[in-house]
Protein backbone atom coordinates (compact mmCIF):
# COMPACT_ATOMS: atom_id res chain seq x y z
CA UNK A 1 0.00 0.00 0.00
CA UNK A 2 2.86 2.31 0.43
CA UNK A 3 4.68 1.91 -2.33
CA UNK A 4 1.74 2.45 -4.08
CA UNK A 5 1.23 6.01 -2.30
CA UNK A 6 4.80 6.97 -3.12
CA UNK A 7 4.32 5.45 -6.61
CA UNK A 8 1.19 7.88 -7.30
CA UNK A 9 2.80 11.34 -5.51
CA UNK A 10 6.10 10.79 -7.57
CA UNK A 11 3.83 10.42 -10.69
CA UNK A 12 2.33 14.05 -9.87
CA UNK A 13 5.23 15.93 -9.28
CA UNK A 14 6.12 14.31 -12.34
CA UNK A 15 3.20 15.76 -14.09
CA UNK A 16 2.99 19.18 -12.78
CA UNK A 17 7.07 19.19 -13.60
CA UNK A 18 6.23 18.72 -17.02
CA UNK A 19 3.41 21.40 -17.15
CA UNK A 20 5.58 23.69 -15.64
CA UNK A 21 8.06 23.12 -18.20
CA UNK A 22 5.52 23.61 -20.90
CA UNK A 23 4.27 26.62 -19.56
CA UNK A 24 7.94 28.04 -19.26
CA UNK A 25 8.61 27.29 -23.33
CA UNK A 26 4.97 28.58 -24.04
CA UNK A 27 5.95 31.87 -22.64
CA UNK A 28 9.52 32.03 -24.15
CA UNK A 29 7.96 31.41 -28.04
CA UNK A 30 8.56 34.76 -29.87
CA UNK A 31 5.80 34.91 -32.81
CA UNK A 32 7.29 37.23 -35.68
CA UNK A 33 5.38 39.79 -36.38
CA UNK A 34 5.60 42.72 -39.20
CA UNK A 35 4.25 46.49 -37.08
CA UNK A 36 3.83 49.89 -39.40
CA UNK A 37 4.99 52.89 -36.69
CA UNK A 38 1.73 55.56 -36.67
CA UNK A 39 1.73 58.23 -37.83
CA UNK A 40 -0.62 61.34 -38.74
CA UNK A 41 -1.90 61.36 -42.61
CA UNK A 42 -4.98 61.88 -44.54
CA UNK A 43 -8.04 59.98 -45.58
CA UNK A 44 -10.47 59.57 -48.11
CA UNK A 45 -13.87 58.10 -47.78
CA UNK A 46 -15.34 57.31 -50.96
CA UNK A 47 -18.38 56.24 -53.36
CA UNK A 48 -17.87 53.69 -55.52
CA UNK A 49 -18.95 53.27 -59.19
CA UNK A 50 -17.63 52.69 -62.45
CA UNK A 51 -18.81 53.61 -66.49
CA UNK A 52 -17.61 54.46 -69.63
CA UNK A 53 -15.38 57.20 -70.43
CA UNK A 54 -16.80 59.63 -73.55
CA UNK A 55 -15.01 62.37 -75.45
CA UNK A 56 -16.32 65.71 -74.93
CA UNK A 57 -16.67 65.95 -78.84
CA UNK A 58 -16.60 64.25 -81.71
CA UNK A 59 -16.81 64.48 -85.11
CA UNK A 60 -16.97 62.39 -88.75
CA UNK A 61 -16.00 64.72 -91.72
CA UNK A 62 -17.79 63.07 -95.14
CA UNK A 63 -16.65 64.50 -98.95
CA UNK A 64 -20.17 66.44 -100.17
CA UNK A 65 -18.87 66.09 -103.53
CA UNK A 66 -18.03 63.76 -106.38
CA UNK A 67 -13.77 64.16 -106.71
CA UNK A 68 -10.38 62.81 -106.45
CA UNK A 69 -8.77 62.70 -103.37
CA UNK A 70 -5.66 64.12 -102.21
CA UNK A 71 -4.26 63.35 -98.29
CA UNK A 72 -2.44 66.30 -96.70
CA UNK A 73 0.64 66.43 -94.54
CA UNK A 74 0.50 66.97 -91.40
CA UNK A 75 2.56 70.04 -90.60
CA UNK A 76 4.19 69.02 -87.21
CA UNK A 77 5.30 65.33 -88.70
CA UNK A 78 6.35 66.41 -92.66
CA UNK A 79 3.83 62.96 -93.58
CA UNK A 80 0.45 62.28 -94.63
CA UNK A 81 -1.82 62.94 -91.95
CA UNK A 82 -2.60 59.07 -89.76
CA UNK A 83 -4.74 58.37 -87.10
CA UNK A 84 -3.48 58.91 -83.86
CA UNK A 85 -2.24 62.63 -84.84
CA UNK A 86 -3.24 65.68 -83.10
CA UNK A 87 -4.90 68.30 -85.31
CA UNK A 88 -5.91 71.70 -84.68
CA UNK A 89 -9.24 72.96 -85.59
CA UNK A 90 -8.78 74.86 -89.22
CA UNK A 91 -6.09 72.12 -90.28
CA UNK A 92 -6.29 71.14 -93.90
CA UNK A 93 -6.80 67.27 -93.99
CA UNK A 94 -7.72 66.67 -97.53
CA UNK A 95 -8.17 68.48 -100.86
CA UNK A 96 -10.94 67.25 -103.10
CA UNK A 97 -10.32 68.26 -106.93
CA UNK A 98 -12.75 68.45 -110.15
CA UNK A 99 -12.33 70.97 -112.42
CA UNK A 100 -15.77 70.81 -113.94
CA UNK A 101 -16.95 71.81 -110.56
CA UNK A 102 -14.70 74.52 -109.71
CA UNK A 103 -15.75 75.83 -113.19
CA UNK A 104 -19.49 75.24 -112.39
CA UNK A 105 -19.38 77.26 -108.96
CA UNK A 106 -17.92 80.65 -110.91
CA UNK A 107 -16.33 82.07 -107.62
CA UNK A 108 -14.12 84.44 -109.87
CA UNK A 109 -16.98 85.73 -112.11
CA UNK A 110 -19.11 86.54 -109.05
CA UNK A 111 -16.30 88.26 -107.32
CA UNK A 112 -16.54 90.31 -110.01
CA UNK A 113 -20.03 90.94 -110.00
CA UNK A 114 -19.57 91.77 -106.98
CA UNK A 115 -17.07 94.23 -107.65
CA UNK A 116 -19.15 95.99 -110.32
CA UNK A 117 -21.92 96.23 -108.26
CA UNK A 118 -20.49 97.43 -105.36
CA UNK A 119 -19.02 99.79 -107.60
CA UNK A 120 -22.70 101.16 -108.69
CA UNK A 121 -23.50 101.19 -105.65
CA UNK A 122 -21.56 103.90 -104.70
CA UNK A 123 -21.85 105.91 -107.81
CA UNK A 124 -25.78 105.89 -107.22
CA UNK A 125 -25.36 106.81 -103.73
CA UNK A 126 -22.88 109.86 -104.58
CA UNK A 127 -25.79 110.69 -107.33
CA UNK A 128 -28.70 110.07 -105.22
CA UNK A 129 -26.90 113.04 -102.41
CA UNK A 130 -26.79 115.40 -105.53
CA UNK A 131 -30.86 114.41 -107.02
CA UNK A 132 -28.85 113.08 -110.25
CA UNK A 133 -30.66 109.84 -109.58
CA UNK A 134 -34.36 108.45 -108.14
CA UNK A 135 -34.59 106.52 -104.93
CA UNK A 136 -36.10 103.96 -107.19
CA UNK A 137 -32.71 103.48 -109.09
CA UNK A 138 -30.79 103.99 -105.83
CA UNK A 139 -32.61 101.07 -104.31
CA UNK A 140 -32.25 98.82 -107.31
CA UNK A 141 -28.76 99.32 -107.39
CA UNK A 142 -28.42 98.11 -103.83
CA UNK A 143 -30.17 94.89 -104.51
CA UNK A 144 -28.42 94.33 -107.22
CA UNK A 145 -25.30 94.73 -104.71
CA UNK A 146 -26.52 92.26 -101.95
CA UNK A 147 -27.50 89.70 -104.73
CA UNK A 148 -23.70 89.76 -106.06
CA UNK A 149 -22.66 89.71 -102.94
CA UNK A 150 -25.09 86.34 -102.07
CA UNK A 151 -23.68 84.72 -105.33
CA UNK A 152 -20.00 85.13 -103.81
CA UNK A 153 -20.36 83.67 -100.25
CA UNK A 154 -22.98 81.12 -101.77
CA UNK A 155 -20.07 80.30 -104.02
CA UNK A 156 -17.39 80.19 -101.40
CA UNK A 157 -19.56 77.64 -99.62
CA UNK A 158 -19.17 75.13 -102.73
CA UNK A 159 -15.79 75.81 -103.04
CA UNK A 160 -15.42 75.15 -99.04
CA UNK A 161 -16.53 71.57 -100.21
CA UNK A 162 -13.47 70.84 -101.87
CA UNK A 163 -11.42 71.16 -98.89
CA UNK A 164 -11.93 68.62 -95.83
CA UNK A 165 -11.01 70.72 -92.93
CA UNK A 166 -10.94 69.88 -89.14
CA UNK A 167 -13.62 72.01 -87.04
CA UNK A 168 -12.37 71.30 -84.03
CA UNK A 169 -9.13 70.67 -82.04
CA UNK A 170 -8.67 66.67 -81.07
CA UNK A 171 -7.43 63.70 -82.41
CA UNK A 172 -7.89 61.30 -85.46
CA UNK A 173 -9.63 58.46 -84.76
CA UNK A 174 -10.60 57.05 -87.81
CA UNK A 175 -8.71 57.81 -91.47
CA UNK A 176 -10.02 55.12 -94.22
CA UNK A 177 -7.50 54.81 -96.92
CA UNK A 178 -7.71 56.03 -100.39
CA UNK A 179 -5.40 55.83 -103.22
CA UNK A 180 -3.90 59.56 -103.40
CA UNK A 181 -5.81 61.28 -106.59
CA UNK A 182 -8.62 58.07 -106.88
CA UNK A 183 -12.05 59.30 -107.19
CA UNK A 184 -14.74 59.03 -104.21
CA UNK A 185 -18.36 59.73 -104.49
CA UNK A 186 -20.43 62.03 -102.12
CA UNK A 187 -20.96 60.55 -98.89
CA UNK A 188 -17.36 58.88 -98.84
CA UNK A 189 -15.81 58.93 -95.29
CA UNK A 190 -13.09 61.00 -94.60
CA UNK A 191 -11.89 61.19 -91.24
CA UNK A 192 -13.42 61.19 -87.69
CA UNK A 193 -12.24 63.39 -85.22
CA UNK A 194 -12.40 63.47 -81.27
CA UNK A 195 -11.55 65.60 -78.21
CA UNK A 196 -10.75 63.49 -75.06
CA UNK A 197 -8.71 65.95 -73.37
CA UNK A 198 -11.77 66.48 -71.77
CA UNK A 199 -14.15 63.18 -71.09
CA UNK A 200 -17.30 62.83 -69.36
CA UNK A 201 -19.02 60.04 -68.26
CA UNK A 202 -22.43 58.60 -66.66
CA UNK A 203 -22.96 56.28 -63.66
CA UNK A 204 -25.79 55.21 -62.14
CA UNK A 205 -25.56 55.91 -58.09
CA UNK A 206 -27.58 53.88 -55.60
CA UNK A 207 -30.39 55.49 -53.93
CA UNK A 208 -28.60 55.74 -50.33
CA UNK A 209 -26.17 58.37 -51.27
CA UNK A 210 -28.50 60.76 -52.73
CA UNK A 211 -27.94 63.26 -50.18
CA UNK A 212 -24.25 62.59 -49.52
CA UNK A 213 -23.38 63.03 -53.21
CA UNK A 214 -23.06 66.11 -54.50
CA UNK A 215 -22.11 68.67 -57.54
CA UNK A 216 -18.37 69.74 -57.33
CA UNK A 217 -17.02 66.66 -55.20
CA UNK A 218 -13.88 65.58 -56.54
CA UNK A 219 -13.76 62.04 -58.31
CA UNK A 220 -10.56 59.87 -58.55
CA UNK A 221 -10.58 57.81 -61.85
CA UNK A 222 -8.41 54.43 -62.70
CA UNK A 223 -8.10 51.86 -65.17
CA UNK A 224 -6.58 48.66 -65.61
CA UNK A 225 -4.22 49.77 -68.06
CA UNK A 226 -3.06 52.92 -65.63
CA UNK A 227 -2.66 51.02 -62.65
CA UNK A 228 0.24 53.79 -61.54
CA UNK A 229 -1.98 56.97 -62.52
CA UNK A 230 -5.13 58.51 -61.03
CA UNK A 231 -6.67 60.72 -62.90
CA UNK A 232 -8.73 63.95 -61.20
CA UNK A 233 -12.46 64.19 -62.27
CA UNK A 234 -15.54 66.25 -60.59
CA UNK A 235 -19.22 65.62 -60.58
CA UNK A 236 -21.25 68.06 -62.43
CA UNK A 237 -24.65 67.58 -62.32
CA UNK A 238 -27.09 64.85 -60.57
CA UNK A 239 -30.51 63.69 -61.18
CA UNK A 240 -33.03 64.62 -58.38
CA UNK A 241 -35.02 61.58 -59.55
CA UNK A 242 -34.68 57.66 -58.32
CA UNK A 243 -34.97 55.18 -61.07
CA UNK A 244 -38.24 52.81 -59.89
CA UNK A 245 -36.68 49.97 -61.36
CA UNK A 246 -32.75 50.39 -60.48
CA UNK A 247 -33.15 52.26 -57.05
CA UNK A 248 -30.33 54.36 -58.26
CA UNK A 249 -30.29 57.84 -59.72
CA UNK A 250 -27.90 59.43 -62.74
CA UNK A 251 -24.78 61.65 -62.26
CA UNK A 252 -22.34 63.00 -64.81
CA UNK A 253 -18.86 63.24 -63.85
CA UNK A 254 -16.25 65.25 -66.14
CA UNK A 255 -12.80 63.85 -66.29
CA UNK A 256 -9.47 66.39 -66.95
CA UNK A 257 -7.78 64.05 -69.19
CA UNK A 258 -4.86 66.39 -70.07
CA UNK A 259 -2.14 63.75 -70.67
CA UNK A 260 -4.55 61.37 -72.86
CA UNK A 261 -4.16 58.81 -70.52
CA UNK A 262 -8.01 57.52 -71.12
CA UNK A 263 -8.98 56.68 -74.13
CA UNK A 264 -12.39 56.83 -75.72
CA UNK A 265 -14.55 53.74 -74.26
CA UNK A 266 -12.78 53.21 -71.67
CA UNK A 267 -14.67 51.45 -68.68
CA UNK A 268 -13.43 53.47 -65.68
CA UNK A 269 -13.38 52.80 -61.95
CA UNK A 270 -14.20 56.23 -60.22
CA UNK A 271 -13.97 56.28 -56.93
CA UNK A 272 -16.47 59.43 -55.26
CA UNK A 273 -14.92 61.46 -52.56
CA UNK A 274 -17.27 62.29 -50.20
CA UNK A 275 -15.40 62.85 -47.01
CA UNK A 276 -11.73 63.35 -46.33
CA UNK A 277 -9.64 64.47 -43.29
CA UNK A 278 -5.42 65.32 -42.40
CA UNK A 279 -3.08 64.90 -40.28
CA UNK A 280 -5.64 62.02 -38.50
CA UNK A 281 -4.64 57.97 -37.21
CA UNK A 282 -5.32 55.80 -40.32
CA UNK A 283 -4.63 51.77 -39.91
CA UNK A 284 -5.02 49.36 -42.55
CA UNK A 285 -8.62 48.17 -42.23
CA UNK A 286 -7.75 44.28 -42.64
CA UNK A 287 -5.63 44.18 -39.46
CA UNK A 288 -8.52 45.24 -37.15
CA UNK A 289 -10.31 42.24 -35.22
CA UNK A 290 -14.24 41.91 -34.01
CA UNK A 291 -14.55 41.31 -30.04
CA UNK A 292 -16.97 40.85 -27.62
CA UNK A 293 -16.09 44.21 -26.21
CA UNK A 294 -15.95 45.89 -29.61
CA UNK A 295 -12.77 46.08 -32.23
CA UNK A 296 -9.43 45.93 -31.46
CA UNK A 297 -5.69 45.76 -32.57
CA UNK A 298 -2.06 44.61 -31.07
CA UNK A 299 0.07 47.05 -30.65
CA UNK A 300 3.85 46.22 -29.60
CA UNK A 301 5.99 47.27 -26.39
CA UNK A 302 9.40 46.37 -25.66
CA UNK A 303 8.87 43.35 -27.44
CA UNK A 304 5.36 41.98 -26.17
CA UNK A 305 1.89 42.72 -27.78
CA UNK A 306 -1.15 44.47 -25.72
CA UNK A 307 -4.65 43.84 -27.49
CA UNK A 308 -6.14 47.63 -28.04
CA UNK A 309 -9.59 48.71 -28.19
CA UNK A 310 -10.03 51.55 -30.64
CA UNK A 311 -12.91 53.41 -32.05
CA UNK A 312 -12.80 54.06 -36.04
CA UNK A 313 -14.27 57.14 -38.28
CA UNK A 314 -13.91 57.15 -41.47
CA UNK A 315 -13.00 54.63 -43.72
CA UNK A 316 -12.54 53.36 -47.14
CA UNK A 317 -11.82 49.99 -48.81
CA UNK A 318 -8.33 49.61 -47.22
CA UNK A 319 -8.14 52.44 -44.39
CA UNK A 320 -10.03 53.66 -41.57
CA UNK A 321 -9.45 56.57 -39.54
CA UNK A 322 -8.81 55.67 -35.48
CA UNK A 323 -10.47 58.21 -33.72
CA UNK A 324 -9.25 56.80 -30.33
CA UNK A 325 -7.20 54.38 -28.88
CA UNK A 326 -4.09 54.68 -30.70
CA UNK A 327 -1.44 57.54 -30.17
CA UNK A 328 0.98 58.39 -32.50
CA UNK A 329 4.45 56.91 -32.91
CA UNK A 330 3.06 53.82 -31.32
CA UNK A 331 3.42 50.66 -33.40
CA UNK A 332 0.54 48.59 -35.15
CA UNK A 333 0.85 44.91 -35.75
CA UNK A 334 0.11 44.53 -39.67
CA UNK A 335 0.79 40.67 -40.11
CA UNK A 336 1.30 37.45 -37.49
CA UNK A 337 -1.69 39.87 -35.61
CA UNK A 338 -3.72 36.53 -36.17
CA UNK A 339 -2.52 33.83 -33.84
CA UNK A 340 -1.49 36.32 -31.20
CA UNK A 341 -3.00 36.92 -27.75
CA UNK A 342 -3.00 39.59 -24.83
CA UNK A 343 1.01 40.10 -23.60
CA UNK A 344 2.91 37.34 -26.48
CA UNK A 345 6.14 37.76 -26.42
CA UNK A 346 6.50 38.81 -30.43
CA UNK A 347 9.88 39.05 -32.50
CA UNK A 348 9.80 41.79 -35.60
CA UNK A 349 10.29 40.60 -38.72
CA UNK A 350 9.85 44.28 -40.56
Amino acid sequence: MKKILIISATAIFVIIGCRNNNQNLTADIEIPVSVQEIRLTSIKEFVNTTGTAFPKGEIELSSKITASYYLEKNPQTGRLWQMGDKIKEGALIARLEDREYVISVKLETNQLNLELAESELKKQESLYEKGGVTLKELKTASIEYENAKTSVENAKLQMAKTRIVAPINGVIVDLPYYTQGTQIASGSKIAKIMDYLTMYMEVQLPEKYISVIKPSQNVNLTNYTIPGDTIIGLVTQLSPAIDADTRTFKGNIQINNRDYLLRPGMFVKADIVTNNKDSVIVIPKNIILSRQRGKTVFIIDRSVAAERVIETGLENISDVEVTRGLMKGERVVTSGFETLSNKSKVKIIK
